[in-house]
C-alpha cells in the first residue's frame, strides 16, 4: 500500500520526535478512514417518473445496484416499509440507490414488471432487474437483499488499520523507526486496543534506546491486552534489559571467560548482555556451550534462559532457528 493510498500516511513522523516521543502528539488527520462511496442521503433516495424510469434506474444501475421501491398512497405496508427502507439504504452508505415510483401515478413500469402486488421492491443492477422482494419485511431482511445485490458492508477503518500496520512493520523492519513509530501511534489513536500496534510501537522505543517509555506505552493494561503474546514479548524484552544493565562490563566478563571457559555464570551473564546488545548468535552460543559442558549447572539454566531469549526473538526469527537446531542436536545427541 503507498502513502497515497493510505489514510494515515499524513501521520507519518507526526508521533515521533527527536527525544523519541512516540505517539505523544496527534495525528494530523483524523485516523477513520471515511465510507469511499458514501453520499448524501438526497442523492441515494429519490422519486422517479415514467420518462425519467430509463435515466434514474436502469443507467444509473449500471454504475451501482439501484432498489425501486413499487408503492402507492392508499397501501399501508407501504408505509410501513418506507421507513424501514430508507434507514437501510442510508446506513448502506452508497451501496446502493432507492428510487421509489408510485404507480398510481406511474402504472406502465410494474405492469411491464408483472408487479400485482404492493409494496414491492426489484433490485437492477446493469441495466436489468435481478433480485426482489415483496410485503414490509424486516430491517434485517432489507439488510441480507442489500448484501446480496451489493455485496457486504466493507469495514473501511479496519482496512486502513489493516493496511497502516504492515505498512508500519516494513518501515521497522527497515530501520525506519520515525515513520513506524507514526504510523503505530496513528493507529492506536483509532484503536488504543489495539495489541499489534500497541507492541509495534513499543519495539520501536527499545530499538532507539527509550527503555522508560516503552515501559510507559505498556503500562497500565488491561488483563486481555497483558496476555497478547506480542505485547508479552516486549515486556519480556524489557526485563531482560534491565537484568542485563545489573550483570556488569562485557570485556571484563570475556576476560573472565578467557582465564577460565568453565566459569558457566560469567558465560550466561556474557549472553545475557550480548542479546540485549543484538548480538543474538553470540548470546545463544554462550548458552548452548555451557549447556554442552554441564546441563545441570543452575538446574539447566541455560536451556531456561535461550528458551526465554526465543520467546523474545519469536519463532520464525534465524537466530531461534539456527539456534534451534544447535539446541535439538544437543539434546538429542
Amino acid at each position: 500500500m503507498s502513502g497515497n493510498d493510505n489514510p494515515y500516511a499524513a501521520s507519518y513522523g507526526n508521533q515521533m520526535t527527536a527525544t523519541a516521543s512516540y505517539g505523544g502528539a496527534p495525528a494530523q488527520t483524523p485516523v477513520t478512514a471515511p465510507a469511499a462511496t458514501a453520499a448524501p442521503a438526497g442523492e441515494l433516495i429519490k422519486e422517479t417518473t415514467t420518462a425519467n424510469f430509463t435515466r434514474d434506474v436502469l443507467e444509473a444501475s449500471r454504475e451501482q445496484p439501484v432498489l425501486v421501491d413499487f408503492w402507492a398512497p392508499w397501501c399501508g405496508p407501504c408505509k410501513q416499509l418506507t421507513p424501514v427502507i430508507e434507514k437501510v439504504v442510508t446506513e448502506a452508505q452508497g451501496r446502493v440507490r432507492l428510487v421509489k415510483m408510485n404507480i398510481d401515478d406511474h402504472p406502465s413500469v410494474a405492469g411491464q414488471l408483472g408487479i400485482q402486488s404492493i409494496p414491492a421492491v426489484i433490485a437492477f443492477v446493469g441495466g436489468r432487474p435481478v433480485d426482489g422482494f415483496m410485503g414490509a419485511v424486516p430491517e434485517s431482511q432489507i439488510r441480507e437483499f442489500i448484501d446480496k445485490v451489493a455485496g457486504p458492508m466493507i469495514d473501511d477503518q479496519q482496512a486502513g488499520i489493516d493496511a497502516a500496520l504492515a505498512d508500519a512493520k516494513a518501515f521497522a523492519e527497515q530501520g525506519d523507526l520515525e515513520n513506524a513509530a507514526g504510523l503505530f501511534g496513528a493507529v492506536l489513536q483509532a484503536d488504543p486496543e489495539n495489541a499489534v500496534a500497541l507492541a509495534g510501537l513499543a519495539n520501536c522505543l527499545v530499538t532507539a534506546g527509550e527503555v522508560e517509555q516503552a515501559r510507559e506505552v505498556l503500562s497500565d493494561l488491561s488483563d486481555e491486552l497483558a496476555k497478547d503474546a506480542g505485547i508479552a514479548a516486549v515486556v519480556k524484552k524489557l526485563d531482560q534489559i534491565e537484568e542485563a544493565r545489573k550483570l556488569g562490563d562485557p570485556d571484563a566478563l570475556e576476560q573472565i571467560l578467557a582465564a577460565d571457559p568453565d566459569d558457566h555464570g560469567a558465560r550466561i551473564k556474557l549472553a545475557k548482555i550480548r542479546n540485549v546488545e543484538g548480538d543474538r548468535e553470540a548470546a545463544a552460543d554462550h548458552l548452548l556451550k555451557v549447556m554442552k559442558r554441564d546441563r545441570t549447572f543452575e538446574d539447566d539454566g541455560a536451556r531456561r534462559e535461550l528458551l526465554q531469549f526465543f520467546d523474545v526473538w519469536g519463532p520464525m526469527d534465524p537466530a531461534t532457528l539456527s539456534a534451534r537446531r544447535k539446541l535439538s542436536s544437543i539434546l538429542f545427541s
